[in-house]
């Protein structure tokens, strides 16, 4: 992939936006680590995470809670930095961007859609006007500002609810009219974090089919973060990340059944992803039918495959991670010994 130098402020997006070819990726994640720390811990939210987003797709990430999937979307979305790593969107190293040139993104080159609607809207402003705002701000006004608002609201479907405040809309309503707020300064990148989260099952079916119709009708690239079991139905692709790395990925595969009349069908397909450096992350199910602990045995099969199987963990020392824990609990052991002693000290003494 090809990235120039990033000029600052303003002129960063529009240099990286002529550099770009359009066949290039839109997101390239490369060894992604975030870091935060707590107290004396640190906390790792990323740990070398790899993903590359092609221009255009509609992609749902999923993984647990804590996982690292807001981490990485509040980097896409120039709220954060990473620790360590690269990324790039539409061809600008937003690590190296400057804090001027990162407002410019944040308002030119991505829209955010949140999870609570309150995050999202001005509560005493209606749909029309909440839609018009980010514009404003923007410096655009007259016709052409309430021609886009308008022309946003009847893609999403709301053109005849463009006079109603947020509360005479109904959950789905304001999510997508938050939606076409995001949209106003038409950005290149979409990303919506638990979009859903808070709708039915149906609602939440009206809201994937409002970002389908909105990738194609304006080639919109789009992140949606869900734990929604069912997103892999309404999108392109799902990565899964566990424990700040991605671990699996979901893709469509078609099919064609046999016979004098062939069908043509999808089905998804879970394969586990490989970073940068071959390591993969085998589920913990897995793990646990077949006693794998850290060890494993690797062995190439006839038909050029790779076979795994576990070994005797009797046979080899303590893992560093339970060693750790063990050392862990000990310091905190003597920690707490300590300071009781220094407590009855004190109450001897008076």
């Amino acid at each position: 992939m090809t990235v120039t130098e990033t000029p600052t402020d303003d002129a960063a997006v529009s240099t990286a936006e002529t550099a770009v070819a359009p066949d290039h990726p839109m997101v390239v994640c490369d060894n992604l680590v975030k870091i935060y720390k707590i107290a004396e811990l640190e906390v790792f939210a990323l740990q070398g995470l790899d993903l590359v987003v092609r221009r255009g797709e509609l992609l749902g990430i999923v993984g647990a809670s804590g996982s690292g999937k807001s981490t990485l979307m509040n980097i896409l979305g120039g709220l954060d930095r990473p620790s360590a790593g690269r990324v790039w969107v539409d061809g600008m190293d937003l690590l190296n961007l400057t804090d001027a040139a990162l407002d410019a993104y944040r308002r030119s080159m991505v829209g955010f859609v949140w999870q609570q609607g309150a995050r999202n809207l001005i509560p005493y402003l209606n749909a029309l006007e909440n839609v018009e705002l980010p514009m404003t701000l923007a410096g655009q006004a007259g016709r052409e500002k309430r021609e886009r608002a308008l022309e946003l609201l009847e893609a999403v479907g709301l053109a005849e609810r463009r006079g109603h405040r947020l509360s005479e809309l109904s959950g789905g309503e304001q999510q997508r009219v938050a939606i076409a707020v995001a949209l106003a300064n038409n950005p290149r990148l979409l990303l919506a974090d638990e979009p859903t989260g808070e709708l039915d099952s149906n609602t939440a079916l009206s809201i994937y089919k409002t970002f389908r119709d909105l990738n194609t009708r304006y080639g919109l690239t789009i992140l949606i973060v869900s734990h929604d079991a069912t997103i892999a139905r309404h999108v392109d692709r799902v990565v899964a990340i566990r424990d700040g790395k991605l671990a699996t990925e979901t893709v469509r595969q078609k099919v064609t059944s046999a016979g004098e009349q062939s069908q043509h069908s999808e089905i998804l397909e879970e394969l586990t992803v490989l970073d940068s450096a071959g390591r993969l992350q085998i589920p913990k199910e897995y793990l646990e039918r077949t006693g794998i602990k850290s060890r494993v045995r690797l062995e190439m099969t006839e038909d050029g495959g790779i076979l795994i199987r576990p070994v005797n963990e009797q046979q080899h020392a303590p893992t560093a991670e339970a060693l750790g824990a063990a050392l862990s609990e000990a310091q905190r052991t003597r920690r707490a010994r300590s300071t009781l002693s220094r407590w009855l000290a004190r109450l001897i003494r008076r």
